[in-house]
């Protein structure tokens, strides 16, 4: 079972600012062209994508050169892949919710909440993907500008993810509220996950199978696996996560 991908998106929309481009070249070939950060497509961050300061984890200085990409931190960091324990926090269903409405901020009370209700504890080196329902509500509603509204992790919450030494965050749209509610900050999510704790994020998951095997189950906890693809400099990857339950 995927957690997954979301299926790749090739029209424009208020959250597709960058579909997929297929070219066909003929006898069972094509060319595939993507720029695939933003709201629309899953991928996963490598630790270059964000800078504090002008400097990325462990301080690396962004004056580096990177006229071929990410000189340090890039994707390939994740070659190998990841295998570990994933764990879905299912908001809407702590709720009694089908999805959240976008802007709902998510707070460290709410995670110990969920941890209460599920009997389920995170720990070191879970991935944890939290749950809005993004894609039951654009079925429902329609596209919207994920960017500027999104239901997601409020910056509080970065200190309970590092107290619990998770190892990977992923979300069904950007991984924190927007607008961020921290004044100044645009990104605190990634500026502390990413800069701060060295964590990968992943982003646009569909999670709805997910969700609904975990309730099905009663049990949010999985086998998962991501391998992103191995692009020298890449500050990040097109990902397809698996989870098994």
């Amino acid at each position: 079972m995927r957690v997954r991908a979301r299926e790749s998106e090739r029209d424009t929309a208020a959250d597709v600012g960058s579909p997929y481009e297929i070219t066909m070249l003929g006898a069972g070939m094509d060319s595939i062209a993507v720029a695939y950060h933003g709201y629309a497509h899953t991928h996963v961050h490598a630790l270059w994508h964000f800078a504090v300061g002008g400097r990325s984890y462990n301080g690396f200085p962004r004056s580096l050169g990177a006229e071929q990409g990410a000189p340090a931190l890039s994707v390939l960091q994740l070659k190998d892949g990841v295998f570990t324990r994933g764990v879905l926090v299912d908001v809407p269903r702590l709720r009694g919710v089908p999805y959240l409405e976008p802007g709902t901020a998510i707070y460290p009370g709410d995670l110990d909440e969920w941890e209460e209700t599920t009997g389920v504890k995170i720990g070191s080196g879970d991935a944890v993907f939290i749950y809005t329902g993004r894609w039951p509500r654009r079925a429902a509603v329609g596209p919207w500008s994920v960017g500027e509204h999104a239901a997601g992790l409020h910056a509080s919450a970065a200190a309970w993810l590092k107290d619990r030494d998770v190892a990977l965050l992923g979300h069904d749209a950007g991984n924190e509220v927007t607008p961020s509610l921290v004044e100044g900050v645009q990104f605190p999510i990634h500026q502390l996950a990413i800069v701060a704790m060295g964590m990968p994020l992943v982003d646009n998951c569909d999670l709805e199978a997910v969700a609904a095997t975990a309730a099905r189950l009663g049990r949010p906890d999985f086998l998962l696996t991501v391998a992103p693809l191995a692009i020298r400099g890449g500050t990040g990857s097109p990902v397809n996560p698996i989870a098994t339950f």
